[in-house]
């Protein structure tokens, strides 16, 4: 096999870099995405790891490899997991770090990296802006640079996933890896495919920042205009040129799932296995449960590759996934101002079987008719069937009904 520029002895010996640094997550099998996909799926789970990705394996054997007698300092640019990363690894290092965050970086990670140790620098409106205002900040101090995903060591410490995989599950069918720059799946892919060269590796990027799926349709490296998607872990616009090359030697398939698809991937993983995961670590199990690729009756691990999703997001997500499944509905009407009225209309949905969440009654509003009131409310309901046969109901009372977006 071509070997690509980072060597399996590359990542054995970052894993021994990272002993005691680590945890080393779980692989747990996930009986009810196996039986929802048709695979045997096992979640390896690095949203448990320290900083709540796998990103601080890359980041602290880069630190970890530098002489510290003479680097003192260590700047780097990050959507927010990889910035975590460095704070942690730099404070263990005893060495400065300066970590530039795109404006809208969530505030969770935000303020965890500067609990890390790290001075925080807000700058442009994603990665890419970050990583130009980092790069200006390296030739203003001579700090390192530790990059995101372009660098040997960020590499070699991600691969070390990879070894936990093949030694916990060693039959292995297959792996799906996000890809955001591709520092994660070149690390994993090589030290996969070095040692089982027949296990696939399928990456998964965003559909509306499908950098490195573009490079390889082109066969370079190629800039995208935008990278806009909930994953915010996985929105670049350009891979690396380092893995560009490794993916090209390593990984069999890329697919892409959108926004609408991360966002059901990350409720059903709430709901059905008990795990947060963020955007970018979602989008594997997105892509199974929308058969972007085959894997019928195989063992695939699925990467979930962070946690660190805004509460805020979570809740948003929540709301819109049981609207879409006819589990949360919000019915406007309007009803006599008078003893009775609202008992009556109460009274017919909870004969429905509807459970009510809240309800606001207004009279004074100025294009309701005197002597009458809108009313609006939220109900938690079964299913989408559930909320036609309500409104049925309702409307058979005489009651106008309007469903509320």
């Amino acid at each position: 096999m071509a070997k690509g520029i980072i060597t399996l002895e590359d990542i054995f010996e970052a894993r021994k870099r990272l002993v005691g640094v680590i945890r080393r997550t779980p692989l747990e099998p996930s009986e009810i995405f196996s039986q929802m996909t048709g695979a045997q799926i096992f979640f390896k789970m690095e949203n448990l790891q320290k900083t709540g990705s796998f990103k601080l394996r890359g980041a602290y054997n880069k630190i970890a490899s530098l002489d510290q007698e003479t680097q003192k300092s260590v700047v780097a640019a990050s959507a927010g997991n990889h910035a975590q990363g460095v704070a942690l690894a730099a404070s263990e290092a005893g060495i400065a770090a300066t970590i530039v965050m795109p404006e809208g970086a969530p505030i969770t990670k935000i303020e965890r990296t500067k609990i890390y140790g790290a001075k925080v620098v807000l700058a442009g409106q994603g990665y890419d802006d970050a990583f130009c205002r980092a790069q200006e900040i390296q030739q203003q101090t001579g700090a390192v640079y530790v990059h995101a995903f372009d660098d040997p060591f960020v590499i070699a410490g991600q691969g070390t996933i990879g070894l936990e995989l093949l030694e916990d599950l060693p039959d292995l069918d297959a792996v799906i890896v996000p890809i955001g720059g591709g520092g994660l799946i070149s690390g994993v892919a090589c030290a996969i495919k070095e040692q089982r060269p027949e296990v696939q590796i399928i990456g998964v990027e965003a559909l509306d920042a499908p950098c490195m799926k573009e490079a390889c349709r082109l066969g370079k490296v190629h800039e995208l205009a935008s990278a806009q998607t909930i994953a915010d872990g996985i929105a670049v616009r350009r891979p690396g040129d380092i893995t560009f090359e490794m993916v090209q030697t390593y990984v069999d398939q890329i697919v892409t799932v959108d926004d609408e698809e991360i966002a059901g991937a990350i409720l059903m993983l709430l709901e059905n296995s008990k795990l947060v995961a963020e955007g970018a670590g979602a989008v594997g199990i997105a892509a199974l449960l929308h058969k972007k690729c085959d894997l019928q009756g195989k063992k695939v691990a699925v990467v979930i590759s962070g946690g660190n999703i805004d509460v805020n997001v979570i809740s948003i997500i929540i709301e819109r996934g049981l609207v879409k499944a006819g589990r949360y509905v919000r019915l406007r009407t309007i009803v006599s101002d008078k003893p009775g009225s609202l008992q009556r209309l109460l009274s017919a949905l909870a004969n429905s079987g509807a459970n009510i969440i809240s309800i606001v009654h207004d009279r004074i509003k100025p294009n309701i008719p005197l002597k009458q009131a809108e009313v609006e409310i939220a109900l938690e309901t079964r299913n989408s069937q559930h909320i036609a046969e309500i409104v049925e109901t309702l409307q058979g009372m005489g009651y106008v009904i309007d469903i509320l977006k």
